[in-house]
């Protein structure tokens, strides 16, 4: 069985410029092979001769992507697409959605979860959602729109030339509060890096955590970050019943959350992370000689109750 196909997931409201991203994508000379899933409801379509009366519309581009046109709901299209790549009909070895500009990433994301055939066969590496600068106030009252930061792995800026620098400044102020963990980075009318986009490894169980530094304004959105930090070991069995605890009562607000964690009596790092009420963990490298044991929890949420949180991960510390 080869490698599953890694699988990034594009949200952002309409305007944003996921279309001309994707566009800027199907039309670059990269080498790579990879398809699109474009949702019918975009407001451009890449390529109007894909539309049609089919569920499912399936072109090779002349720079070998595959553009695939859904009106259907999304397993149907990855089996599908897996079903014509497994007849040698296409090929393609990376895989990037669409979501619509009133999409929820969530439902998108637990498909790789949930599915245990497509869990198989694709694996999510990163959310990416764009973010229009020039509308971004506006569209965050909508907390649609905060959800789709809170998921992101990368944020992306467009129209970042229609905002002074004292605006763009105090939009990646408020970014940064929805969203701890994600980078922010500026499109230009679709072109960026590649590396942006692919292989971000969103969801792996890795110890690599970057928690981008806020001020202490106080946030004005739903949906915010929650750090947790401590030097103070932790006990297993009670981080397992605040975990448990934690999910059962809130699990359906935490958009996303990571974890790297000092348990007590072991070397190694545990880390942990989950969308929703969905997380794995596992055991990292080992602690290394006289670096600092601290433990880091990011939680991404909607209006999460902070003080409960605090109040139940102290309960945690070893005694």
């Amino acid at each position: 069985m080869s490698s599953p196909i890694p699988v990034t997931v594009l949200s952002g409201f309409l305007g944003a410029g996921k279309t001309t991203l994707l566009r800027h994508l199907l039309k670059a000379e990269h080498g790579l092979k990879i398809a699109v899933i474009e949702n019918e409801f975009s407001d451009a379509g890449i390529d109007t001769q894909l539309l049609g009366n089919e569920p499912v519309q399936v072109m090779t581009l002349s720079n070998g992507c595959v553009c695939c046109t859904i009106h259907t709901d999304l397993t149907k299209a990855l089996y599908l697409l897996l079903e014509r790549l497994d007849n040698g009909e296409i090929a393609f070895d990376r895989l990037v959605i669409e979501c619509t500009g009133l999409a929820d990433p969530a439902p998108v994301a637990q498909t790789f979860f949930i599915d245990e055939e497509l869990r198989e066969r694709y694996i999510l590496d990163g959310i990416i959602t764009l973010v229009d600068a020039a509308h971004a106030e506006h569209h965050l009252t909508q907390t649609i729109a905060q959800a789709q930061i809170g998921f992101a792995d990368r944020l992306l800026v467009s129209k970042r030339d229609l905002v002074d620098d004292a605006s763009f400044d105090a939009l990646s102020q408020r970014l940064t509060r929805i969203n701890r963990r994600a980078p922010i980075r500026v499109v230009d009318h679709g072109a960026i890096d590649l590396a942006e986009l692919l292989d971000v490894r969103g969801f792996n169980l890795n110890a690599g955590m970057n928690l981008r530094p806020v001020s202490t304004a106080p946030s004005i959105d739903r949906i915010s970050s929650l750090v947790l930090r401590t030097e103070q070991p932790l006990d297993i069995d009670r981080l397992s019943e605040f975990m448990n605890e934690l999910l059962e009562d809130h699990g359906k607000q935490l958009l996303r959350y990571k974890g790297v964690l000092n348990i007590a009596g072991e070397d190694r790092r545990m880390v942990f992370q989950g969308v929703l009420k969905l997380y794995g963990f596992d055991w990292d490298t080992e602690w290394a000689e006289g670096e600092t044991r601290e433990s880091v929890i990011v939680f991404i949420a909607d209006e999460l109750p902070e003080d409960k949180i605090r109040e139940g991960f102290a309960k945690v510390y070893q005694a």
